[in-house]
């Protein structure tokens, strides 16, 4: 077959297959070419999962009806200047539209602010319709129906209208965090309508539409970020470490305003909660870079979702060392979630009240006991028993107190007035702390707190399973790590770059306990591994150093090893569970704790305590 020319819509298709790969990303181009128009309102409506129909309408500048017919010709936009490296709005390539048009049925109805009417402009699977005069207001709709008619073997590809309706529900709540002075309504048959009114561009505003996003609860388990090194700045929030989802949906970034989903971005994510999160949850996260649009290149991929950093390194540094300071400087912290859950634990169920009694109306306490659960209960054991087991002779088979036990009862706590005096002046400072003052210890593990208006509830075990491992990790990165030498060099064989990425690092490496030296062009010399991994694949350790060199120009996979030992060792020298504490141990504990970074959560990711206000107790009683 003979070199020819493909004809537009072939061109506009195969671009397609890059920048419009289901109804999400065709929301997603048309809100960003909104917001990039000045838009303060956004309203998008869907049908049929965005196959049959998709609706954007804004109030932006609209296009003037001159221009209309380059707004869907291919490379054509308003964005771009001369420099493809100073990019500062959300589109730039000018292929959004055209690729839209060519695989289904395209309407622009558009009206400029000095316009004294619309125009429109139809383009239906590449075929270009004539400009038509139009009514509408000021800003633009744009109409998507019968989306890939053109092109069927692409709807074959497509999942259920309810997993597409939920793409473009997380495509619209990403751009919209990133936008909050803007109102975006999403709206269809296929779906409820999803309302994010506009707050303002300040921080408190930003924190308002975050929640409006994810959830009410994400402000009050959050810790503000506000870094910046070398001209890159972070800001955002990050969830604390006992607040966590069992996916990364909900983690967040942009940069420069742009919602991305960066390979690199994440790591630094998983890499700062790594010694404080289980591997199977995720932290939540909203993170916003902003740096120079020379040093990021955001025209990685059509769909606009990759970028790449000119120093992968400090961003990485930035984004760790940022989330790991909020961290620690935010305090001992407990989840509100955890409340939640122990206030419905608490909760009495209907069941208990339900349970059929005798037919003389009365109920026995072991048909009690056993429908709330004490299938265990014998009466014949127990050291109190009612009024049918034989307390028919003493003062409570009158429904009340004897003397004597009245007398015991207005008397109070067994303590004298002076000694509660005493004991109430020597707890009142510590009522005033984070973790408050221990009252007992339940089940030899876990130990009741009491604060001014709390209840804490901590895990003695999971506790100082922390403390002790911070105090290891402390002590492991304070010097250099202990290594020891092999009898025999280890040779490993590798890519020249690979080799030449490991000697570059060798003093960082060195202080971890593993020296290498550069053996030939293409291997490196492993001469000292640390003593803390024992027995090691040293052949694979380096691989995977090289590896995460080459992506992210650190060593932190040798770091993250020696923590998971610190972990292990700190948890087998804990605290045990079933060991009595005394008061003074108890309180030391909390202390410790409360000086301690990261301390909320024991290192396999568990919450160390769960604290309970008092106003929710008062509830569980009906006092609220």
């Amino acid at each position: 077959m003979p070199i020819r020319q493909l004809s537009e819509t072939m061109i506009n298709q195969i671009a397609a297959g890059e920048v419009i790969e289901r109804p999400a990303s065709v929301v997603k181009e048309l809100v960003e070419n909104a917001l990039d128009a000045g838009a303060a309102r956004v309203e998008i409506v869907t049908a049929g999962g965005g196959l049959n129909l998709i609706r954007v309408t804004d109030d932006g500048l609209g296009i003037p009806e001159k221009e209309l017919a380059l707004a869907i010709a291919r490379h054509c936009t308003s964005k771009l200047a001369d420099n493809i490296h100073d990019i500062r709005s959300l589109g730039f390539r000018g292929e959004a539209l055209p690729s839209i048009g060519s695989v289904a049925r395209l309407s622009i109805r558009s009206r400029t602010a000095s316009g004294d009417s619309a125009a429109e402009i139809s383009i239906e699977g590449g075929r270009v319709s004539a400009v038509k005069p139009a009514a509408a207001n000021r800003g633009t709709t744009v109409e998507v129906r019968d989306l890939f008619f053109a092109t069927p073997a692409r709807l074959k590809f497509m999942k259920g209208e309810r997993a597409e309706s939920s793409a473009t529900s997380d495509v619209v709540k990403r751009i919209a965090i990133a936008f909050p002075a803007v109102r975006f309504t999403l709206a269809g048959s296929d779906r409820s309508t999803l309302e994010l009114p506009a707050t303002d561009d300040s921080p408190e505003g930003r924190l308002r539409r975050i929640a409006q996003v994810m959830g009410a609860d994400f402000p009050d388990n959050a810790i503000a970020i506000d870094a910046e090194r070398e001209g890159v700045r972070l800001t955002g929030h990050v969830s604390i470490p006992s607040f966590t989802r069992a996916n990364a949906l909900q983690q967040y970034a942009y940069v420069n305003g742009r919602p991305v989903r960066d390979r690199l971005i994440a790591g630094a994510i998983r890499g700062a909660f790594a010694d404080v999160l289980p591997r199977d949850r995720y932290a939540v996260t909203v993170l916003f870079l902003t740096l120079d649009p020379a040093i990021v290149d955001v025209n990685v991929h059509p769909a606009k979702a990759d970028v790449r950093f000119r120093d992968p390194g400090l961003v990485r540094g930035l984004i760790v060392g940022a989330v790991r300071e909020a961290l620690a400087n935010a305090g001992i912290r407990a989840a509100t979630t955890g409340a939640a859950g122990m206030m419905a634990a608490f909760r009495p169920g209907a069941a208990s009240y339900a349970h059929p009694g005798p037919a003389n109306g009365h109920r026995s306490y072991e048909a009690a006991y056993r429908a709330s659960g004490f299938a265990g209960f014998d009466p014949a054991r127990s050291p109190q028993r009612p009024l049918d087991m034989g307390f028919e002779d003493t003062g409570l088979a009158n429904g009340g107190f004897g003397e004597d036990d009245q007398a015991a009862f207005d008397a109070g706590p067994l303590h004298s007035a002076d000694t509660r005096a005493g004991l109430s002046e020597a707890a009142e400072t510590l009522l005033g702390t984070a973790l408050g003052a221990a009252r007992a210890q339940v089940h030899e593990n876990y130990i009741v707190a009491q604060t001014r208006d709390s209840l804490v509830i901590v895990d003695q075990h999971a506790a100082h399973e922390r403390l002790v491992y911070e105090a290891l990790k402390n002590a492991l990165h304070s010097r250099a790590v202990p290594s020891q030498m092999l009898l025999l060099p280890e040779i490993v064989d590798l890519p020249e770059e690979d080799a030449e990425r490991l000697a570059l690092h060798s003093e960082t490496l060195a202080r971890f306990g593993l020296g290498i030296e550069r053996f030939g062009p293409g291997a490196v010399a492993v001469r000292e591994t640390p003593s803390m991994l024992g027995e090691t694949d040293v052949q694979q350790l380096v691989r995977d150093l090289a590896d995460e060199i080459a992506d992210n120009d650190t060593v932190e996979t040798l770091k993250e090893r020696l923590d998971r030992i610190a972990a292990t060792m700190a948890c087998h020298g804990s605290v045990r569970s079933g060991r009595l504490l005394k008061p003074e141990e108890m309180n030391a504990l909390l202390r410790q704790m409360e000086a301690t970074p990261g301390s909320g959560t024991c290192n396999h990711g568990r919450p160390t305590y769960i604290e309970l206000k008092l106003t929710d107790i008062e509830r569980l009683f009906g006092r609220r």
